[in-house]
């Protein structure tokens, strides 16, 4: 490659806390007619919607970083630099990384050279960047800081039980009345879903006008402001920054509707729960989890734990929002039934060998294929180098047309797409060297582990076998990714239900 030859990608990224700011599409549009003006190519594009640069949430970002050091590309072109990162140490990490892989940072507006004005010019501008991103967050707390002392409402949706008027709480009744029925019936030991089917029975819904979850149900009984206690910046499960002086607890600022005896009462029961809960879980593992899933509505099928210890696997939109009424399934009975299953289909003495001949005429295969699309994709290249500098001879000549021109830009981006791909594909892991001896060796290993019983271990391997299990009123299908005759395995189940049969030991 050529010194002077740029290949790029873009980077665009559209942060949805401000609505002002350039569109994905409209950054795009400016970076493609930069790449035109300056002769760059432009051989892939990355972006992250609704993400923010304060973050390292940002999954295209990290990939680009990544594939900096393949070689694919030698620069990254952004619109402006706070596209990139608004940290200045967040900028210095990752645009050391893109040097040392050789691959420069390029800002559409920004002009910036290597000279020592420009590193001062955009260490400002990174600065700014920062600044204004960290000054408009004070600004919006502050306001909200404001509304808080005044126990007025900060936005979002009010809990259930509340109205808000002139941005204050008051109380809406009817929805009161659900509120305090939930906090009653789980203080005399009802359970969510025994709680879920009497407030559907009496017609109650949710502030959104939905029937009611485990979710939504756990979330009215943790919330103090029930109690008349106004709390502002208290923090999430996924916030943990929270500095306890921006914390601001008001007492009797809201109106209470259930007192704060009941409130404590139903916390300890919570708490009692939750570590009789961690207890179970800690002795059970399902092993079907992610694989298994409901033939009736779709939905995932999730391990559950009854009170008498009973352990099934359920239709999740019937755990949640009782949205499906297909069956629940024993844990141990399915469980067995599966391993019963691979160690017929695939690990048994008939099975296996016809099996790990078929795995490595289907290696033999995918190599054999790698080798002639490298081959093809090289001539190619070839080809497309020669048209090019057949090109560069005509217009050398004096023998210049704009048609000329367009197919040269044409044919230079058909070679950067090529010499990506060719990046790709050599990137690949080479399996080359696997023969029928290794893929014995490894199948038997995990055959070994299924006759072990460690549930940690059978829980890790069986994704490689199975593609996903489907639970129907009647039967359950077991769909293997490997076996030597069916790929589907069909278990007729007596429509009374799926009541446990004798278990295997």
């Amino acid at each position: 490659m050529a010194e002077t030859e740029i290949r790029a990608v873009a980077y665009a990224r559209y942060s949805s806390d401000n609505q002002r700011e350039e569109s994905i599409e409209a950054q795009l549009r400016a970076i493609k007619e930069y790449c035109e003006k300056n002769n760059i190519q432009l051989v892939k594009i990355y972006t992250d919607e609704a993400k923010s640069a304060t973050t390292d949430d940002r999954p295209a970002f990290l990939q680009m970083i990544k594939d900096s050091s393949l070689g694919l590309f030698n620069a990254v072109i952004v619109h402006k630099l706070d596209r990139f990162a608004r940290n200045r140490y967040d900028s210095a990490f990752y645009r050391r990384q893109l040097k040392k892989n050789g691959v420069k940072l390029i800002s559409v507006l920004e002009q910036l050279d290597d000279s020592p004005e420009s590193i001062i010019l955009e260490s400002v501008l990174e600065g700014m960047a920062e600044y204004y991103s960290k000054n408009l967050a004070r600004e919006v707390m502050k306001g909200l800081k404001e509304n808080a002392f005044q126990a007025k409402f900060n936005g979002g949706i009010p809990p259930l039980g509340y109205d808000i008027i002139d941005g204050k709480y008051v109380i809406n009744e009817k929805e009161a009345e659900a509120v305090r029925l939930i906090f009653e019936l789980y203080a005399q030991g009802y359970g969510y879903r025994q709680i879920i089917d009497e407030l559907n029975l009496r017609g109650y819904r949710t502030k959104k006008g939905n029937t009611f979850s485990k979710n939504s149900i756990h979330e009215i009984l943790r919330n103090e402001k029930y109690t008349g206690k106004y709390i502002f910046n208290k923090g999430t499960k996924k916030n943990h920054r929270i500095v306890k002086e921006d914390v601001i607890i008001i007492e009797d600022a809201v109106p209470a509707i259930i007192d704060e005896n009941l409130f404590r009462e139903v916390q300890k029961r919570i708490e009692k729960n939750k570590k009789q809960q961690a207890s179970y879980t800690a002795q059970r593992i399902y092993l079907l989890s992610g694989l298994i899933e409901c033939g009736v509505c779709g939905s995932s099928m999730v391990g559950t734990l009854s009170k008498g210890q009973y352990t099934y696997y359920r239709c999740n939109n019937k755990s949640r929002k009782k949205a499906c009424d297909n069956k629940d399934v024993n844990k141990e009975m399915i469980e067995n039934y599966v391993i019963d299953e691979l160690l017929q289909k695939v690990f048994s003495e008939d099975a296996l060998p016809k099996l790990v001949e078929r795995l490595n005429e289907e290696n033999k295969k995918l190599v054999s294929e790698r080798d002639e699309e490298k081959k093809r994709l090289s001539r190619r290249y070839e080809e497309i180098k020669k048209s090019i500098s057949s090109i560069v001879d005509v217009i050398a000549k004096g023998y210049f047309h704009p048609s000329l021109h367009e197919k040269l830009t044409e044919l230079e981006q058909q070679k950067a797409e090529i010499e990506v791909r060719i990046k790709e594909m050599n990137s690949l892991p080479d399996t080359s060297f696997i023969t029928e001896e290794r893929i014995r060796h490894y199948l038997l290993k995990d055959k070994e582990v299924l006759e072990a019983g460690d549930p940690h271990k059978i829980k890790q391997i069986l994704p490689t076998y199975i593609n996903k299990i489907i639970v129907y009123r009647d039967r359950i299908e077991v769909h293997f990714k490997l076996s030597v005759d069916d790929t589907v395995c069909a278990w007729m189940v007596a429509a009374s239900g799926f009541e446990p049969p004798t278990l295997r030991v």
